[in-house]
């Protein structure tokens, strides 16, 4: 059923972003909130109540919106003030309220219940360290901890996968990958420039980038036609153009099952886009091509350097093994 927010419960902020313009609370939910299943291998409080994370955007204004804020979108505005910047230029702002309406949302909300202390630390605000993860470290460090996943972690994934869930919003699928939208861009509300897509192989065991191979049983074959797809469904289904998209694998990843983010071009500073996080698909097409004249395993091979959060799983042993990178 679906949940009440109005039992919600507030406990705290963990993290409040201006820039992006979402806050992230804790609090908790009745465990009635979800099926039994999942409530009864929670841990709910011995009030009957399971913690819960919601997560609250701005979200951004539709196409239509210019042409109708002289037309009475507008409810209500307050003058702040204004300056004279030049002779006859004047600058003036004020806030402004607009009127209710269902195709024009104040926020997107997203909840997690029951949120686990992975889901707790992920949304909590985080200082960021820069590492250096050898081919070394990760094999002694980074390998076993995503081998430490039980795995009901992406179970999620496996759902999307063989059809269980979401089965009615892919825009393209194959025996080797699927495309569809990311839950991160509602179509219906969002502009096209918010674009988000996702691309899920099929194969668990590459989890990461770290696992893509170069030879003649790799996975060149696999990256290019996710790039082609992609490109392909864009075009199709938003008249999109080449130029248009942006595709990148994240490293550390969210999740450990190999996935292709596609985004608008124009999108920029959003989180996930950051030098040592975001990799572009075609700069890790063009290293596997050179598989053929280097090791196969290139990628392996590397030495990455990317931000780790404080909240990480990874990051107290990866400030340990930092001693040891020359």
């Amino acid at each position: 059923m679906p949940i009440q927010l109005q039992n919600f419960e507030f406990e705290r902020v963990l993290d409040e972003n201006p820039y992006f313009r979402c806050l992230n609370v804790l609090g908790t939910l009745p465990a009635t909130s979800i099926s039994s299943g999942d409530a009864s291998s929670s841990g709910s409080t011995s009030d009957g109540r399971l913690p819960a994370i919601h997560r609250l955007e701005r979200t951004p204004f539709p196409l239509s919106f210019p042409q109708e804020f002289s037309s009475g979108v507008l409810e209500q505005a307050k003058f702040l003030g204004n300056t004279d910047i030049q002779p006859h230029i004047s600058y003036t702002w004020m806030n402004g309220w607009l009127k209710c309406r269902d195709d024009l949302p104040d926020l997107k909300i997203s909840v997690i219940c029951p949120a686990t202390d992975v889901h707790i630390r992920k949304y909590s605000k985080q200082d960021i360290l820069m590492v250096h993860e050898t081919p070394e470290i990760y094999e002694k460090v980074v390998k076993p901890y995503i081998e430490a996943f039980p795995p009901s972690r992406t179970q999620w994934v496996r759902n999307i996968l063989d059809g269980t869930s979401e089965a009615q919003s892919l825009l393209h699928s194959t025996d080797e990958f699927l495309i569809l939208p990311d839950m991160k861009w509602d179509s219906t509300t969002s502009p096209l420039t918010a674009l988000y897509l996702l691309a899920l192989v099929r194969d668990p065991s590459i989890r990461s980038m770290r696992d893509l191979r170069g030879d003649e049983s790799g996975h060149l074959s696999l990256l290019k036609a996710i790039r082609d797809a992609a490109h392909s469904v864009v075009e199709r289904s938003y008249g999109l153009a080449r130029g248009n998209v942006r595709l990148y694998v994240h490293y550390q990843p969210s999740y450990y099952h190999f996935h292709v983010h596609i985004v608008h071009a124009l999108q920029s500073g959003i989180m996930g886009m950051t030098v040592g996080q975001a990799h572009l698909l075609d700069d890790i097409i063009s290293l596997v091509r050179r598989c053929s004249l280097s090791p196969p395993d290139i990628l392996s091979s590397l030495t990455l350097t990317y931000g780790l959060g404080s909240q990480h799983g990874l990051h107290e042993p990866m400030l340990a093994a930092q001693s040891n990178v020359a």
